[in-house]
């Protein structure tokens, strides 16, 4: 347990480092649509910087989904090994994190709506994809070991 405990600090610390490039990436996507507008080169730099700015600010939610993924792991270990009282705890967490990975799915899709490359979007869209079936996988997985534990004399 405390090399899981050490792991999930880790994870911790870069949700807590995510959170702050998800602001940084937002403010250059507001950025970039502050740029003037008024000649042809003007409306091509703005263009170009909305897209770089928002492919920017779509990578830092589906880092999230992927630290999700590894939080769901640790917690799958907990599950089955950590402490049969704290259980109910290992459902909720899972619960959470499921959750997470799936509002921060929302913010890459809504970032790859307004993108104009559909190599860019078809990759990404894939990947969210694949990425919240292994979270809806791994929370049933999870939920599944609880409820053992939970109905275990």
């Amino acid at each position: 347990m405390n090399s899981i405990l050490f792991q999930a600090e880790e994870l911790r610390a870069q949700f807590t480092d995510l959170i702050d490039q998800d602001t940084e990436a937002f403010n250059k996507v507001m950025e970039a649509f502050g740029l003037p507008k008024e000649t042809e080169p003007q409306k091509a730099l703005r263009s170009a910087a909305i897209r770089e700015a928002t492919k920017e600010a779509t990578m830092v939610p589906l880092e999230v989904m992927k630290h999700c993924i590894d939080a769901l792991a640790l917690t799958a270990r907990v599950a089955d090994q950590g402490n049969p009282n704290a259980v109910s705890d290992v459902g909720t967490s899972a619960l959470m994190l499921h959750a997470a990975c799936s509002a921060a799915a929302l913010n890459v899709r809504i970032n790859l709506k307004g993108l104009q490359d559909p190599e860019f979007v078809g990759w990404k869209t894939d990947e969210v994809d694949s990425i919240l079936k292994t979270s809806t996988m791994m929370l049933e997985e999870i939920q599944s070991a609880v409820d053992a534990r939970l109905t275990a004399s």
